[in-house]
């Protein structure tokens, strides 16, 4: 895929991720950064259920980075968040 390509998936399933995790959005560089990184992880988890990856602008692969992104974002968000005793 080309960069611009990556850039419109990581926009849409970063927005989605973040929409879903924390009813917001994280702001356009973050939902872009998230986007992308987790259509890496995304297409790692499912290639190691058997299932393909990111392939182009496509449902499909908004879906599995969407699903990368969200799988940060509830790690992220489990080690950031403040500790109270």
């Amino acid at each position: 895929m080309s960069i611009v390509a990556w850039l419109v998936v990581g926009l849409i399933a970063g927005w989605i991720a973040s929409m879903i995790v924390n009813r917001r959005g994280e702001g356009l560089l973050m939902d872009i950064v998230l986007g992308v990184v987790g259509a890496f992880v995304g297409g790692f988890l499912f290639r190691m259920f058997g299932h393909t990856g990111v392939s182009g602008i496509n449902l499909y692969s908004i879906f599995v980075a969407a699903v990368g992104a969200i799988v940060l974002l509830v790690i992220y968000h489990a080690i950031s968040r403040p500790r109270v005793l």
